[in-house]
Parts: structure tokens; C-alpha cells; sequence
């Protein structure tokens, strides 16, 4: 299974440095005040109210996803010699729908899918036709999927906007028209990518192909977690079948470069 590659070359030669969270270029500028590392503002500031949901108190700091340094701040607007600068305390909210379901997605998007596409077999699922069968637990994974991504709690317009083109995707399967499965796969991903790209940025092929492993396995929700969770050595209790909780750990979920979620808390949670 050939996987989508030069992601890369899509982001404007002028900007080389992405926004770290959304992986797109940086819009409306904005530093933490203290180790000064550079993110769209939108981001920076749905990464703090959901790290901070953590914590039974709002915290008067946050500690920088790239470099742990502790900050109080965020600066935007900077020109010269005038700026904004927002403390942390002051921009957050309840966050409280942000679950371990949802940190465990965001966090399989800073990994490889390696293995992934043979294990749900995804070529047979486009040579079977199986795309023309609907599935019942699309919008339940989507609006998973989309909160964890946005990092907001409503995505209703965004799932549902997603869930028509995959319906009329289905709906328009011309029959008496013999079309290779690649090209059909090939179709799907370009209208998914159009949809959702707006919306994801940076973040869009990899959720295309996460969008495809999903239908490719058949699975519901839970199980497709506990397959996707075993194939890549984790160990998380709450995610697992009991018979699985006892075994060794083996793997703990890794993000790369990004220090998505800081497992101290205040104690009180």
C-alpha cells in the first residue's frame, strides 16, 4: 500500500517552519514568553486549555509543548515595539470533554501507521467494493477523531459536513462504469482532502488515511482502538480489554517533538 508522500512540498517554500501543533503555516503569529518557540495563536491556545484541563485549578503557567519550558504568557501582535500578551490563567476555559480517548488519537498522529493499512487489509477493501456498504459507527469515530485534531468540543458542522462526502462518494458509485479500486481510492482521498483540509490544515493527508484504516477495518469504535493501540505496543489500561491490562509494558505512547501532554497534575484531580 503506497502511502501519500511529499506532505512536505505542499507547505509554501517561504515558510519552512510550521506551526508545531497543526503542522501548517503559522497564522497570527504568537510566542510563549519565556522560551519564545512560535505558534499559530489558535493553537497554542487550545493546547493550553486542554493541558491545563489536567487540573483541578487553573494554573498560573504552562509548560511549552517543545521545549518544557515553564511560561505565563502568550505574546501576539508583535510589531516592533508593541505587542499583546495574554497571561496563560487568563485564556482558559472547560475543556473537560478533551478525554484519554482523545488524547491517545492526537497523539497516534505523531507516529507511523507502518503496518497498519496491510493488518486492516485496505487494498481488499477497496477491490471488494466494501466502500458501497455504509458504516454505523462513522460519525461516532469522526466526531472523535475531529475534536481530537481541533481540540474543540463542537465539530457538529465539520462531521456532518465530512459524513456528505463520504455519503455521496457512496451514493454516486456508477455500477455499469468498471474503474480500478486504486482509482476509486484515489478519488475518495482527493474529496475527502478538499472537505476537510479548511478545517485540519496540516493535519489533513494523515487523517485521510486514518479515515481509511478505520472503514478498511470493519471495526466498531472500541475495537478498532484496542487493534490500533496493540499494533503499536501500548499500554493503556483504560483503552484495553481486562485480559490485556496485566501484561507487561512494553511501549508507552510517544510523541515525537511535541510534549503534548505533562502527566504532573496539581494532586486534585
Amino acid at each position: 500500500m503506497a502511502e501519500d508522500g511529499g506532505n512536505a512540498a505542499e507547505l509554501p517554500a517561504s515558510d519552512p517552519n510550521p506551526c508545531p501543533i497543526c503542522l501548517a503555516p503559522v497564522t497570527e503569529e504568537s510566542y510563549l514568553n519565556q522560551c519564545f518557540h512560535k505558534f499559530c495563536y489558535s493553537c497554542i491556545l487550545r493546547w493550553i486549555k486542554v493541558v491545563s484541563s489536567k487540573h483541578s485549578r487553573a494554573p498560573a503557567s504552562v509548560k511549552c509543548p517543545l521545549c518544557k519550558t515553564e511560561n505565563f504568557s502568550i505574546i501576539r501582535s508583535y510589531s516592533g515595539g508593541f505587542f499583546q500578551q495574554h497571561s496563560v490563567n487568563g485564556n482558559l476555559d472547560n475543556s473537560g470533554f478533551f478525554t484519554k480517548s482523545h488524547k491517545y488519537r492526537l497523539q497516534c498522529y505523531y507516529t507511523d501507521e507502518g503496518g497498519l493499512f496491510d493488518k486492516f487489509n485496505v487494498l481488499r477493501y477497496w477491490k471488494l467494493q466494501k466502500y458501497l456498504q455504509p458504516n454505523p459507527w462513522l460519525i461516532s469515530w469522526l466526531r472523535r477523531e475531529i475534536q481530537s485534531l481541533t481540540q474543540e468540543e463542537d465539530v457538529d458542522i465539520i462531521v456532518h459536513h465530512i459524513l456528505g462526502v463520504v455519503d455521496s462518494f457512496r451514493r454516486n458509485e456508477q455500477k455499469h462504469i468498471k474503474v480500478a479500486p486504486q482509482a476509486k481510492q484515489e478519488e475518495f482521498k482527493i474529496m475527502v482532502s478538499e472537505a476537510t483540509r479548511p478545517f485540519l490544515t496540516g493535519r489533513t493527508d494523515r487523517f485521510v488515511n486514518e479515515l481509511e484504516l478505520f472503514l478498511a477495518s470493519s471495526l466498531t469504535v472500541d475495537a478498532f482502538d484496542r487493534v490500533y493501540i496493540q499494533h503499536l505496543g501500548w499500554k493503556i489500561p483504560e483503552m484495553m480489554g481486562e485480559s490485556e491490562v496485566g501484561e507487561p509494558v512494553e511501549h508507552a505512547p510517544l510523541v515525537p517533538y511535541l510534549y503534548l501532554f505533562d502527566e504532573v497534575s496539581d494532586g486534585n484531580e
